[in-house]
């Protein structure tokens, strides 16, 4: 298969998941050696989860099929740039490769605008619009001085 075929694939779950009213219209899939391994299209609406964007179920999707929690040998075709969520998801599941349909340009145009989060994020916590606040610092470090000492972890 082509390219092409992988984004018009994506497209197409934009287009079924936004008219069946699952969601936005956004979709996507992970492909790994010429095979379509994860798909998704943004459930947001429908499960009442705002981290049910196209990107994050086509990754889940992926790692589950493929037993991994890194797609390292993967990439990722969708239907549209991927907000700043998606984006981190991408990187944290280390795929190389991502091909995008529409920008974030074209999605603010329809009403999806995450560009006060890009904004946002380079920030300090305590200069963002959400109140952050280091709280109880002593306590969390428990865990992590566990985690820098366990010999059997797996990294990632």
């Amino acid at each position: 298969m082509s390219n092409a075929t992988y984004m018009r694939e994506a497209v197409q779950l934009a287009e079924q998941g936004m008219r069946s009213g699952r969601g936005g219209p956004f979709g996507c899939v992970v492909v790994r050696r010429g095979e379509i391994v994860g798909r998704g299209s943004n459930r947001v609406t429908s499960t009442n989860d705002p981290t049910a964007h196209a990107e994050v179920v086509a990754i889940r999707d992926a790692c589950t099929a493929l037993r991994t929690f890194q797609l390292t040998d993967c990439e990722l075709y969708t239907s549209c740039e991927p907000c700043p969520m998606c984006l981190s998801a991408i990187y944290w599941a280390r795929i190389p490769q991502v091909y995008y349909g529409n920008t974030r340009a074209d999605a603010a145009a329809i009403g999806f605008d995450d560009e006060f989060i890009y904004q946002q994020v380079p920030l300090a916590p305590e200069a963002r619009t959400v109140k952050m606040e280091l709280f109880l610092r002593d306590e969390a470090q428990v865990a992590f001085q566990e985690w820098a000492n366990k010999t059997d972890k797996i990294r990632y």
